[in-house]
């Protein structure tokens, strides 16, 4: 755990963000160390080496960094799954619940083919709203969700049991909120 340890050294703690209470994990300053940014890539894609991935998808915004990088990791395509109104084409839909209210993500209905094996990624899995939306999108299409990969997830919140009736979960850090 030596190489997740190096990771969790370049996490920022901003307290009080984005709101009273909560303690925001910045992985900002990671993503500017070319070897940390290398090694979280590569941490996050290697339980799905070998498992037959063919696109990886990635929710608006922060999912892109990672799905992009994992999908050239992967050697397979990268779909984008946004917030309403951004795609140009066909899309399905899927509302899902934030703290306070709902939100709506989408995904182009020809991005991926029944059957099609997937891998959903995320920067972070906390409540597990946006990524249960990107499974069910994905589900929706017919493709096979291969696992979830995410660089960090808040252990102390029900996001994972959320996910897990979907596919595998997999996540490089993990806080248990006391940390």
């Amino acid at each position: 755990m030596e190489h997740a340890a190096a990771l969790r050294a370049l996490i920022r703690d901003i307290a009080d963000f984005p709101k009273p209470g909560i303690v925001f994990r910045d992985f900002t300053p990671m993503l500017r160390d070319p070897a940390a940014l290398a090694l979280a890539v590569e941490l996050m894609a290697n339980p799905f080496r070998g498992k037959g991935v063919e696109i990886v998808t990635g929710a608006e915004s922060r999912g892109f960094i990672f799905g992009t990088a994992l999908a050239q990791a992967l050697s397979a395509g990268f779909v984008p799954i946004r917030k309403p109104g951004k795609l140009p084409s066909r899309v399905a839909r899927m509302g899902y619940e934030l703290e306070y209210g709902t939100d709506h993500l989408e995904i182009h209905t020809d991005s991926v083919a029944p059957g099609q094996r997937v891998l959903v990624v995320d920067d972070l899995l906390a409540t597990g709203g946006t990524l249960e939306a990107s499974c069910k999108l994905v589900q929706q299409l017919g493709a096979r969700i291969v696992g979830v990969t995410v660089l960090i997830e808040l252990s102390f919140l029900p996001g994972r049991a959320k996910i897990e009736p979907y596919a595998p979960v997999h996540s490089v850090l993990r806080y248990a909120g006391d940390e």
